[in-house]
């Protein structure tokens, strides 16, 4: 089943600190430095229509109630709010891909079955040092060497390669099925 849900449009936001309100490196509080704001404009732009915000973010090893807490914290300082939704991935948005172990296989024929089948779903386990270590030649330990960005464009291939032959209704991760009702609820799809 396919269907297009409107126009969207997506905004990349890296480093975000493990605590909010922290002083941590000024490129790593991006987030909540344009988190905020962000939602203020969106609330007062997006009041008309029936648009909505979606935030993704990366659990990594924060505690997952305090940190949804502190991102409904900056929303409800808004006024008016907009329609947000806030989704965690747990522990990275690889955990997504690891959800469909089907599509990491067809994406990728070489895949070490015994690496995906060690994954346990959801887990805080370095998730994408785990998908590496089943898809990636020489694993994590090879993306690792090579040093900033090699990472990160690594999990954007991950993600394009994989994300077609994904089935949002089979996939294993909790944290992705908490996404996929969220956006439906959004859109008024029935949620199954």
């Amino acid at each position: 089943m396919k269907f297009i849900l409107g126009t969207f449009t997506v905004i990349e936001v890296l480093g975000i600190p493990k605590n909010l309100g922290s002083t941590v490196d000024r490129k790593k509080r991006i987030l909540l430095q344009n988190l905020p704001g962000a939602l203020r404009a969106y609330g007062k732009s997006l009041q008309y229509g029936s648009c909505a915000v979606i935030v993704v973010v990366d659990l990594d090893d924060r505690d997952c109630t305090s940190f949804k807490s502190e991102l409904l914290t900056i929303l409800n300082a808004c006024n008016p709010k907009p329609n947000t939704l806030f989704r965690i991935a747990i522990e990275e948005g690889e955990a997504w891909l690891l959800g469909d172990r089907a599509a990491v296989q067809t994406a990728y024929p070489q895949a070490k079955t015994r690496v995906l089948n060690s994954y346990i779903q959801d887990s805080i386990c370095g998730t994408w040092e785990k998908l590496a270590d089943a898809i990636h030649p020489g694993g994590a330990e090879s993306i690792k060497k090579q040093g900033w960005p090699s990472a990160g464009q690594a999990k954007c291939e991950w993600a394009r390669k994989i994300a077609p032959y994904m089935n949002v209704e089979a996939n294993q991760s909790q944290s992705f099925k908490v996404f996929r009702d969220g956006v439906r609820r959004l859109a008024g799809l029935p949620v199954t």
